[in-house]
């Protein structure tokens, strides 16, 4: 068998088409395979398929294939250009790859799967390939993706924000609860942020919205009422973000009582941070001892652990009406415990307690959010950081978006028959 003739079996081409030659050059590590047709046949025009004769060719047309016997591979061929009596003169379509992309599908699709597992630079140094190129196929995928997903906003959607670099830059991340997947990215941490999210929907779109769960940060709040119907019992501040706010306020009474010991020589909560912010099953079995000596002492820090671990009781109860009751046995003990700092918090929980037991009704979280968001650090820190933020925001969609990501191969020309 020639080698040109095992190529063709190969690459599945087909007569009018055949190869032409084979070129290798061992220094470089290629190989070069030259395609042509054979002349007197008619090619489909790509707008109405009628078959045209040929009126001139392109010139030569390069595509990286898949590496045969370890040697990068490139695909050679000038295509034809048929006149076509109602659409004028157009190039054929080649069947090998997406137009001015430079690989053909299986290249590409090779690209793909690579990119889901590891850097950019990592894929570059793997194929033998530049940035520029490895990164185009990320943002073609990424642009075909989008074209292709549906248009409907999802039932049960999570608002989150992520931080893109230092400084206090964020994005506004909007996700599809039901599916674990990203489903908007949006600049800054504001109001506008989320309403341009809203605006792509009509009213009746937002309408089918069952809810949403979020942080307590007033923009999104904000944009939220002011875009979906009923927003006040849709809304349902995160589990997460409740519990933030007082453990935050937890910290503030360690550090304030850490201070007040210091000065009189006591260092006794020196290095203990963290028992009092962890779970009890999350506190390491070496430092059990520590925990439960420092636990049986008269601290100010112990008082506002266990007001702490008490509101997470609150998320067990099935009623809006139980989670009222139990909040508010919660907020006396916390509001009398002369703690300022759980004062404080339980206060700020008080003004938003309504959006607090709508997830007796919703049963949502932002867990998958902080899933995801430990997903994109994964990325971020996979690329060393993204110095642009619409690289960023490319590199979000791509791995956590759920997008349709590979090119499908266009109806070939090689479907020809004679002139």
């Amino acid at each position: 068998m020639k080698d040109t003739s095992f190529f063709a079996q190969l690459l599945g081409i087909t007569p009018p088409w055949y190869i032409s030659s084979v070129a290798f050059n061992k220094e470089d590590k290629r190989v070069d395979i030259f395609i042509e047709h054979t002349s007197g046949f008619a090619f489909p025009c790509p707008k109405c398929q009628r078959l045209c004769s040929v009126y001139d060719h392109t010139c030569e047309r390069e595509f990286r294939h898949l590496n045969v016997f370890q040697m990068a591979t490139f695909i050679h061929v000038n295509l034809p250009r048929i006149e076509c009596p109602e659409h004028g003169v157009l190039q054929i379509i080649s069947g090998l790859g997406e137009d001015n992309s430079g690989m053909t599908y299986e290249f590409e699709s090779l690209v793909l799967d690579l990119e889901q597992e590891c850097s950019i630079e990592s894929v570059c140094r793997l194929l033998d390939m530049n940035w520029h190129p490895c990164w185009g196929v990320m943002k073609r995928a990424v642009e075909r993706g989008i074209e292709r997903k549906a248009h409907r906003i999802p039932e049960r959607i999570g608002v989150d924000e992520k931080s893109f670099s230092k400084g206090h830059r964020y994005e506004t991340l909007v996700y599809d609860i039901d599916s674990a997947t990203v489903d908007y990215v949006g600049d800054k941490r504001d109001q506008n942020s989320l309403e341009e999210y809203y605006k792509q929907f009509s009213l009746e779109q937002r309408e089918k919205v069952k809810s949403v769960a979020m942080d307590m940060w007033d923009p999104y709040i904000a944009a939220t009422k002011a875009y979906i119907p009923e927003a006040e019992k849709k809304i349902t501040f995160d589990r997460y973000h409740v519990m933030r706010l007082v453990v935050d306020a937890v910290d503030k009474v360690r550090k304030q009582e850490h201070r007040a010991l210091m000065e009189e020589g006591n260092d006794i909560l020196k290095g203990t941070k963290y028992l009092w912010l962890w779970n009890e099953k999350n506190i390491p079995p070496y430092r059990w001892t520590e925990f439960e000596h420092l636990r049986s002492l008269d601290l100010k820090v112990c008082r506002a652990r266990a007001i702490k671990d008490n509101l997470r009781n609150l998320w067990n109860y099935h009623k809006e009406g139980w989670m009222r009751r139990y909040f508010s046995r919660w907020y006396f003990w916390a509001t009398h415990s002369r703690l300022g700092p759980i004062v404080k918090a339980a206060k700020s929980l008080k003004s938003h307690i309504d959006n607090i037991v709508t997830y007796a009704r919703h049963r949502i979280t932002n867990a998958l959010g902080e899933s995801l968001n430990s997903k994109i650090e994964k990325v971020k820190r996979l690329a060393c950081g993204y110095r642009n933020r619409d690289h960023y925001k490319t590199a979000i969609y791509f791995h956590c978006g759920g997008l349709d990501l590979y090119p499908r191969r266009k109806p070939a020309a090689f479907q020809v028959i004679n002139a």
